[in-house]
């Protein structure tokens, strides 16, 4: 199973989700795909050797994956302060891979019926949802 994680700015979410994903399933293939290079390098900190920077590298990786895990901005153009192109939003939602996006109150759209619990919780919650998208997992 291919997973692509993707973030920006200064990539801790993906981070912290490539660390959780890693635990709980260390036979799947993890690629982190930055907005930018500060992004990706930390994410790949997070224990994976594929990283990838940039606009064409989030389209080529979304016709890729299987899973695709980040902050709701990654569907969103122009959120994270600009740095999701509407390419790169379209190419994620537009994406046949399962897409798991994280809440982030940092973005200026609220999805309703969501409650406000820490981060921690939702990585957790979105690497559990991850089972059950592959029989290999």
């Amino acid at each position: 199973m291919r997973i692509m994680v993707m973030d920006g700015q200064g990539g801790g979410v993906g981070r912290s989700l490539i660390e959780e994903i890693r635990l709980s399933y260390p036979a799947a293939e993890l690629v982190a795909v930055g907005t930018n290079a500060a992004a990706t390098s930390n994410m790949m900190k997070g224990g994976t050797a594929l990283g990838a920077t940039g606009e064409n590298a989030v389209v080529y990786n979304s016709r890729n994956a299987d899973v695709i895990v980040g902050p709701m901005g990654i569907v969103m153009a122009n959120a994270m302060l600009g740095e999701i192109t509407p390419k790169m939003a379209e190419a994620v939602a537009s994406s046949d891979a399962r897409i798991l996006l994280i809440p982030m109150n940092r973005c200026s759209a609220q999805v309703m019926g969501v409650e406000s619990r820490k981060l921690g919780d939702y990585i957790k919650e979105a690497v559990e949802k991850i089972a059950g998208t592959d029989g290999s997992l």
